[in-house]
């Protein structure tokens, strides 16, 4: 690796990009974001240049609909904001400008540059990581910042053409992810790359190009380095995008779920593909069914069946040794909790949702006891899905899941929908369909 003193003697890449004019691609401004449209064009008529880079434009050209439209620009953030009073500069690691349409939020960026080009202490680590990305520069340096090739195509706003520097519109069509640069250097830098090669390969159906996928194994654990708040953002991001369950498998092949949930991953490397196995998938499977429906899926749900083997297991043992199930489920829940956040950091709101979730599975066990008051629990349709859920993947439950399901029918204080039979076990059994259960998952 260069080290910082030569670093400075290497003169910035400047290459020839390609231009694609605006007959020749798909992109429509019918397709852009009013708000991102209204950014753009701001900055152009204040003679800025600007573009629609990333996500996208990647989506667009892939035939999908953009969650996120992001803006870079050569004007500096301070610059920005004079020309928007709804815009806010957050970050220091990464200064960027925040522009607020109501709840909605476009992200500028300022063009950056290789962090060789200046003599500022707004660098790398002495390891290799950047700790600062606040070395502006052209779309030229720009381009050779970003992560991988497909993230990096330009919508010019001037002339509606799209600028390629790094091949990704030849990667988009051979469907291959591929980082630009060294890959080395670039996990070095951000070892997140290291997840968001994961995530891309999985949400956009791509191949990890050789030499990007040739050092995983190597680098992987330097993630252990990255925060613990960082990781959990990871998380959602890889777990709550419509393909979970391509992600999970992607990092279990690659040995990185570790990362992510070391209490798990030990008992599936111990017993392989069994209940937790299965009961794992089905989650993944159901939480990618909700959100691909258009309902929503909330980070309590997910933790607690990502930590439900590790709660069973533990309960189990706290049992054995005189303690009520009931008792022995908190205990347990608070001790793999506490390991869990020494390497994600989770808020607590979804935290006791999962302790209320796995609680609650030893309340359903007192049939014909204080039923009413489990019922009326703020979590117990969470809960009761949860149930349903074990009983798919393995648990012989279904007694109590029939009359779970007859008292909810029954009681009519329980709720206003009528909950879902056990039936057949296909993955479809467990989606919801009422809106009076999107709160709970």
């Amino acid at each position: 690796m260069i080290d910082s003193k030569e670093s400075k003697n290497i003169s910035r890449l400047k290459i020839t990009p390609i231009v694609i004019p605006r007959s020749q691609h798909i992109i429509s401004r019918m397709q852009i974001n009013d708000n991102a449209l209204k950014v753009l064009y701001r900055l152009k008529n204040a003679k800025y240049k600007a573009y629609l880079v990333g996500g996208a434009v990647r989506d667009i050209l892939l035939g999908r609909r953009p969650k996120d439209f992001d803006v870079v620009t050569d004007a500096k953030p301070e610059q920005i904001r004079e020309l928007f009073r709804n815009c806010r500069l957050i970050g220091r690691r990464f200064r960027l400008a925040h522009i607020q349409f109501g709840k909605e939020i476009i992200e500028v960026s300022t063009f950056r540059a290789p962090h060789h080009i200046s003599d500022k202490n707004e660098g790398q680590a002495k390891d290799g990581r950047i700790i600062r990305d606040n070395v502006y520069g052209d779309i030229d340096d720009d381009v050779w910042r970003r992560d991988f090739t497909i993230n990096s195509l330009f919508y010019n706003i001037e002339d509606f053409s799209v600028v390629d520097y790094v091949g990704g519109i030849k990667d988009l069509e051979i469907g291959q992810l591929r980082l630009i640069g060294d890959p080395v250097k670039r996990y070095i830098e951000d070892p997140v790359r290291i997840l968001r090669a994961i995530r891309f390969a999985s949400k956009l159906n791509l191949k990890i190009h050789s030499d990007t996928e040739k050092p995983i194994k190597d680098y992987s654990n330097l993630l252990e380095n990255i925060p613990s708040a960082r990781l959990y953002e990871e998380i959602l991001k890889l777990f709550l995008n419509g393909h979970a369950v391509e992600t999970f498998i992607l990092l279990r092949k690659y040995n990185l779920f570790k990362y992510l949930f070391p209490q798990m991953d030990q008992l599936l490397n111990e017993t392989q593909k069994n209940y937790s196995y299965e009961f794992i998938m089905r989650a993944l499977n159901n939480t990618d069914q909700r959100i691909n429906e258009g309902d929503s899926a909330t980070p309590g749900f997910l933790l607690a069946a990502m930590l439900w083997e590790p709660v069973r297991i533990l309960s189990s043992e706290y049992i054995s040794n005189n303690l009520s199930e009931v008792e022995a489920a908190k205990l347990a829940g608070d001790t793999i909790i506490s390991k869990q956040i020494s390497s994600t950091s989770i808020p607590r709101r979804y935290t006791h949702m999962a302790r209320d979730i796995w609680t609650l599975q030893a309340r359903l066990k007192r049939t014909k006891k204080k039923s009413l008051r489990v019922l009326m629990h703020p979590k117990f349709r969470a809960a009761y899905d949860f149930l349903l859920l074990r009983a798919q993947s393995g648990e012989r439950l279904e007694n109590l899941v029939d009359y779970w399901t007859k008292e909810q029918l029954d009681e009519p204080l329980a709720g206003k929908d009528k909950p879902r039979k056990l039936g057949n076990r296909s993955n479809s059994s467990y989606r919801r369909t009422r809106n009076s259960r999107k709160k709970d998952l």
